[in-house]
């Protein structure tokens, strides 16, 4: 029986439900108190937060407080050592196993307070004392009696009790002043208040400020919800600095017009954005570039293909072009291809990026055979994401997926067991939006791990209890999953077989750095993290056969394994002759991007003071720099007895190996392809520009959040005005890790850089997954 005295035996009874709510631990409350203990009831004048957490009783002339949660008595301490209790803080009182989360957050915050409001207490009398010791000694400088008339200060402005604590300070003034007659004295005892008008005005005015704000942030809002602007402009790195420009310029700043924008605005934005191409253009020499060429279908069914330029100082837009009429010719795909890359230079070009699809692996060959320095290669972005869809249609993956799903598509359309979900969790959201769908459905599952316990804490809670949401069939579902400990072990491991294609997919797609140098070890991490979850080879080779079939393009691509080879983070780390191994591809890229004969023969010669470590290399100052410096920048600075590898080794380090899309609008690309005016045609081209694309997380995020089919007499069961919005607290998850650092040192698995397949073919596969989920389910249990 809780406190309120609802019964959870009253719980409707289903089947298969009896065990799951037998494993609840239901708090009970014990009203057969001790005959002399007498209970008081709390008085209004008592507004500590701690009050509505305790019962006070009194035996005698003695008062006890008693913990509402778990029945334990307090014969001293008052309502703090109560607060120290709830909030776990270690001190005068042991801490409460069965408070709330959200309660024992709140009476931490409160305790935080208190010691605020000593500080501010202790600084304050500091600076009196201070003050009045000043005082007294410019008046014995300048001869004055120490008797100052003291006048009490009007108070306009009632002061904020949180942030005003003791605030009057008595004053010892005599009661005459010399030669001043009665009209010199002050009452004896009389309050002076120094300082708290200041400190109102300080609360006024950040009050004021908030005022602002908040009719700011309305102005915006009415804007952007009149013009059908999309709500996450406001993510542009130009939102605030426009906020900071009207600012400054003070009332009555008259915005652009419609022609200012289209005019001196417009001219003025592409001549900005011209000058960054040109400071792009003049680095393609040193750093050499990459061709970019990504497709997007408009609404009316029209394809394009979009063609950027990446190197390390910035994605340069270049061209779009319709190719609705030539995406099933590879000569006129090539042809389009071949003319881009001529109209960016062939010397400045390493490579060619577009999807791993069909066609273009046929115009990829062909663009190796026109342009003998250039490889072609499919986006590893892409291949990462097929490699994750594949994991994700495995069946027993597939299975826990949509029982995660379900949890989550419960709080998400329920607005009253989302606030829920936010408090227990501290205010993070438990999905997470990926680039893609697969990608957003494995970090979801990961952060589901993570907040696993505050989210049992929640099924637990006598809110769910009380809470009708919970009474549902899809209520008792997520209760069911939830409590289940084999649910959140499988998810354990899948979030353990994923983790390392997520931080692969996340290294190849950014923009921090450029990825050619890191993509060879990230595959390689992922294949030994597999290796190490499952042990037997039976058991890795299912999702290994995976990785080699999706990667089979990239498998040993000279341009990623001479990333590998010449980043010295990782050259220097590995042991035995795997060097031998993939040297040859480094002697590919040497072949492939160096024409000249003589030159090759120099880097060949060069790269044995690499190896070796000779020289600048083998510098202290150049060891520690294996690890604090960009491989390109690392090469820049120690490898001036190299000059020609050293060229070799920035071009080929500076590069990406993903599509790194351009924010391009689809609609203005569409205006532009059909209008007939070329005034106008042009204009709407350079209003394309190189930030990178925002998604649209709908996309990505729909099977977590919004059900399968909506009936109508549930429309009305969650009012949106009532959520609270998701606080983005990550900090309760541990700290942020650089995916790059967590690559490591060390590779020496002759396995996992051999390659190896399975001895059976892809038609044994389904016998191979069926085997390892035969004998995964007595694996689990270890985790159990």
């Amino acid at each position: 029986i809780t406190a309120s005295g609802s019964s959870y035996a009253k719980q409707p009874e289903r089947p298969g439900f009896a065990s799951t709510w037998g494993n609840i631990k239901t708090r009970v409350v014990f009203e057969n108190m001790a005959s002399d203990l007498e209970p008081v009831p709390v008085n209004s004048q008592k507004h500590d937060v701690a009050w509505k957490h305790c019962h006070m009783y009194k035996i005698g002339d003695k008062v006890q407080l008693k913990c509402i949660y778990c029945g334990k008595m307090f014969k001293g301490g008052g309502i703090h050592r109560i607060k120290e209790h709830l909030a776990g803080q270690k001190g005068n009182a042991s801490s409460c196993l069965r408070v709330q989360p959200d309660v024992r957050l709140l009476m931490q915050e409160s305790l935080n307070g208190v010691v605020v409001k000593k500080k501010k207490k202790q600084k304050l009398a500091e600076e009196i004392t201070n003050f009045n010791s000043g005082e007294a000694e410019f008046g014995n400088q300048c001869g004055m009696n120490a008797d100052v008339l003291m006048l009490p200060v009007p108070e306009s402005v009632e002061p904020s009790s949180s942030l005003l604590v003791n605030q009057e300070v008595e004053s010892a003034v005599s009661d005459k002043r010399g030669g001043g007659g009665g009209r010199g004295r002050r009452k004896k005892g009389m309050k002076v208040r120094r300082g708290s008008n200041a400190l109102a005005l300080n609360d006024s005015v950040y009050d004021d400020s908030k005022k602002v704000n908040h009719q700011v942030s309305l102005a915006i809002g009415r804007f952007l919800l009149d013009a059908g602007v999309p709500l996450e402009a406001v993510n542009s790195v130009h939102f605030q600095p426009m906020i900071d420009a009207i600012a400054s310029q003070g009332s009555g700043v008259v915005g652009p017009s419609y022609h200012d924008l289209r005019s001196w605005i417009l001219k003025s934005t592409v001549q900005e954005v011209r000058t960054d191409v040109d400071r792009c253009m003049q680095s393609w020499g040193k750093s050499g570039c990459s061709v970019l060429a990504d497709e997007c279908t408009s609404e009316n069914g029209k394809m394009f293909l979009n063609f950027s330029v990446y190197c390390p100082e910035g994605l340069m837009f270049l061209k779009s072009f319709d190719a609705t009429n030539i995406m099933d010719s590879t000569e006129a795909l090539f042809t389009l291809f071949k003319e881009v890359v001529e109209e960016v230079g062939a010397r400045n070009v390493l490579q060619v990026v577009t999807k791993n699809e069909r066609r273009y692996v046929e115009v990829g060959k062909q663009i190796a055979d026109s342009f003998p320095t250039i490889f072609w290669t499919p986006c590893a972005t892409h291949c990462v994401d097929l490699i994750l869809e594949d994991f994700r249609e495995l069946e027993w993956i597939s299975t826990i997926l949509e029982q995660a799903r379900s949890i989550s598509r419960f709080i998400y359309n329920h607005s009253f067991v989302l606030n829920m979900m936010r408090r227990y969790t501290f205010g993070v959201d438990i999905v997470v939006v990926g680039p893609t769908r697969s990608s957003t459905d494995f970090s979801t599952l990961k952060r589901m791990v993570s907040v696993k316990h505050n989210l049992q804490s929640m099924v637990t809670s006598e809110e769910w209890m009380e809470c009708p949401y919970s009474k549902k069939e899809e209520g008792y579902s997520t209760l069911d999953y939830i409590s289940n400990s084999s649910f959140w072990s499988m998810c354990t491991v899948i979030t353990h077989l994923t983790d390392p294609l997520l931080r692969l997919l996340r290294i190849v797609s950014g923009k921090k750095r450029p990825p050619m140098g890191y993509v060879y070890a990230g595959v390689y991490r992922a294949k030994e993290a597999i290796k190490k979850e499952l042990v037997e080879r039976k058991d890795y080779m299912v999702y290994w056969n995976i990785i080699d079939r999706r990667w089979e393009q990239l498998n040993r691509h000279p341009l990623h394994t001479a990333g590998f080879y010449l980043n010295p983070k990782f050259f220097y780390s590995t042991e035995g002759d795997i060097h031998l191994q993939i040297r040859s591809s480094v002697y590919d890229c040497i072949e492939r991007l160096v024409p000249d004969t003589t030159i090759q023969d120099k880097i060949v010669k060069e790269t044995a003071l690499y190896r070796e470590a000779a020289g600048d290399f083998g510098r202290k100052i150049a060891i520690r720099g294996r690890d604090t410096l960009f491989p390109a920048e690392w090469w820049s600075t120690y490898g001036g007895a190299c000059p020609n590898l050293v060229r070799l080794a920035i071009r080929i380090l500076s590069q990406t190996c993903s599509l790194v899309k351009c924010k391009t609008n689809k609609a203005s690309i569409q205006q532009m392809h059909e209008t007939k005016n070329y005034v106008e045609r042009q204009r709407l081209s350079d209003i394309v520009n190189p930030d990178p694309v925002s998604h649209e997380n709908i996309n990505f995020v729909e099977a977590w959040v919004t059900e399968k089919e909506i009936h109508p007499n549930e429309i009305g069961r969650s009012d949106w005005m009532t959520v609270d919005p998701p606080l983005g607290n990550v900090m309760m998850l541990g700290p942020e890790v650089d995916d790059i650092e967590v690559l490591g040192e060390g590779f020496d698995d002759h396995e996992i850089f051999d390659g190896l397949k399975d001895s059976g073919d892809e038609n044994g596969e389904n016998d191979v997954q069926q085997e390892f989920q035969t004998s995964y389910f007595f694996k689990i249990r270890r985790y159990e």
